[in-house]
């Protein structure tokens, strides 16, 4: 639930004119960028963003439940905000995005969303950007994955082997085994339980009725 101030709420319901979008976009290296819809510097919450970018939003979707939420934003980039360089190397990506709704007058502002950039890149009119929503953080996989599989990569500090040009790893412990030798690098599991056992039923020939 989004928290708003009274006196904004009462602006913005009276159809005023004097609110703006602001977007806050920091790297994963601490560069943050304030940029705003607005022609003239807006203080908030102690940045200014500042009119070196003409954005239009897209529309943001709220997507129910844990599916992560996606917003599209195109615009003419400030020069001094973004350089070709930074973009060609994907330093923008991945950038945490938090748009505010602004009241320029007042300095009053509120939350309207909050994601990463998945993708920007230059077009004809300026730039194109693909944003999605934090919800996108659940889907992150948090430590190892359990498989009977092994989620190294051939030839990597973790597969331990060198010389692997041109050869292929079916992630098998059979292969790593017999094609390659090395089983003491193997980096999965594979005696783990299937879902054939988990789901399979108490065996018959040793069933004894509960009886001691």
């Amino acid at each position: 639930m989004k928290t708003i101030s009274t006196g904004l709420a009462a602006r913005i319901d009276s159809g005023v004119l004097t609110t703006c979008l602001c977007w806050k976009l920091a790297r994963v290296d601490g560069i943050i960028v304030g940029l705003t819809d607005h022609d003239a510097d807006v203080d908030y919450s102690g940045l200014t963003y500042r009119p070196g970018a003409a954005v239009e939003a897209g529309r943001f979707e709220q997507a129910g439940g844990l599916r992560p939420g996606r917003a599209a934003v195109s615009g003419a980039l400030s020069s001094e905000a973004f350089t070709d360089e930074d973009l060609e190397l994907g330093l923008w990506t991945g950038a945490r995005v938090s748009v505010f709704r602004v009241d320029w007058q007042t300095g009053d502002g509120v939350l309207v969303w909050t994601g990463y950039i998945a993708d920007l890149s230059r077009s004809e009119a300026g730039f194109e950007a693909d944003l999605i929503s934090r919800k996108a953080d659940l889907e992150k996989p948090v430590g190892r994955v359990f498989s009977r599989l092994c989620d190294a990569k051939l030839g990597d500090a973790r597969c331990g082997l060198s010389d692997v040009e041109g050869q292929s790893c079916d992630k098998a412990f059979e292969t790593c085994r017999t094609a390659f030798s090395n089983a003491s690098n193997f980096r999965g599991f594979p005696h783990m339980p299937g879902p054939d056992f988990l789901l399979s039923g108490p065996s018959a020939g040793r069933n004894d009725g509960g009886r001691r």
